[in-house]
């Protein structure tokens, strides 16, 4: 599907880092973006910048994400385009004794079920209101394609690290999901891919020390640095503009694979 000015898309956690990276990166090509986000302040911002519109919405809601794509389709119309980035992380080990008095804790049940609810369920809850949008489409091509969506995971997924076993679940079930849904919806011509993004040079990664990102970066095997958000924008606009991609999981980590610490 190629990404032209008749292209309305979506983008959650669209206001820093990868998000930001890909609303630009579809703006450039054209394409009308609505940012997701909880952050307005960064949100409106980028959305003016970019000729777009901002939605404050918090995937964990219903009736925010259902306001969010009315907003959005009323300004652009329906969204061929989704691209999920919105997330959040915790480190807690599931239990754990601590170095002062040997007294033994667990992870919160309510911080689990938090980052579930945040990367899982409302990437899901994004994905089938926009597919469902997308299905009132007229197709693009002969093929059939009438839009396309783009998830974002981690390495976690596959090598989560000590204290991640609640961010690690949540990327995971975006891994375990990407197929059925492709498959969902292969009739519909919706395609749907997940990318696996290392560690990616974002606003979050900025409040790390020097020192820290500089280990972190020549633990990366090649090239010895941390990914650049625009990197993960040119594939997540491969994947969608390429019509065989479909149903696929793809790290991008420069070939790292994580310790248990």
């Amino acid at each position: 599907m190629e990404i032209s000015s008749n292209t309305p898309a979506v983008v959650t956690g669209g206001a820093s880092g990868l998000g930001a990276a890909t609303a630009r990166a579809l703006a450039a090509k054209g394409a009308k973006v609505a940012i997701f986000d909880m952050n307005q302040e960064k949100g409106e911002a980028l959305a003016a910048e970019l000729g777009g519109v901002f939605c404050k919405v918090n995937v964990t809601s219903d009736e925010e994400v259902d306001a969010g794509f009315a907003k959005a389709r009323a300004a652009h119309g329906q969204e061929r385009v989704l691209v999920n980035c919105a997330g959040i992380g915790n480190a807690i080990k599931t239990a754990s004794r601590s170095k002062e008095d040997g007294s033994i804790k667990h992870f919160p049940l309510s911080a689990f079920e938090f980052v579930i609810q945040v990367n899982l369920i409302g990437t899901f809850r994004c994905i089938a209101k926009s597919a469902a949008g997308m299905m009132t489409l007229d197709p693009l091509s002969e093929d059939g394609d009438r839009g396309a969506i783009v998830n974002t995971a981690s390495v976690a997924a596959e090598d989560g690290q000590m204290g991640q076993a609640a961010y690690s679940a949540s990327k995971g079930g975006v891994v375990g999901m990407t197929l059925p849904i492709a498959r969902d919806l292969m009739a519909e011509g919706i395609r749907v891919n997940t990318i696996l993004p290392g560690i990616f040079d974002t606003p979050l990664m900025n409040a790390a020390p020097p020192q820290v990102k500089d280990a972190l970066a020549a633990s990366v095997p090649f090239p010895k640095r941390l990914g650049n958000p625009e990197e993960y924008a040119r594939l997540a606009l491969c994947m969608i503009e390429t019509g065989y991609f479909n149903g696929e999981d793809v790290r991008l980590d420069g070939a790292i694979r994580m310790a248990p610490r």
